[in-house]
């Protein structure tokens, strides 16, 4: 048995069923997850960490613009 980590929910997953990297969505609230341990069953959302840093690099390339623009004036 293995929880989600993003809505908690109990997924019923047994460590001999699944292998280390192995992706499949959770049946509750569809994202992503990953095997990333076995002993103990742990799994990891993934996609969350890309978007985030997506978001961050945006947010960077924003400021440049603007540090550029004051510049250009």
């Amino acid at each position: 048995m293995a929880k989600c980590p993003e809505c908690g929910a109990l997924i019923d997953l047994e460590e001999d069923e699944v292998e280390e990297g192995e992706t499949f969505p959770c049946p509750e609230c569809a994202v992503d997850l990953e095997v990333v341990n076995i002993h103990p069953l742990e799994l990891d959302a993934i996609g969350d960490e890309d978007e985030e840093d997506e978001e961050a690099e945006g947010e960077d390339e924003d400021e440049l613009e603007e540090e550029e623009e004051d510049e250009a004036d």
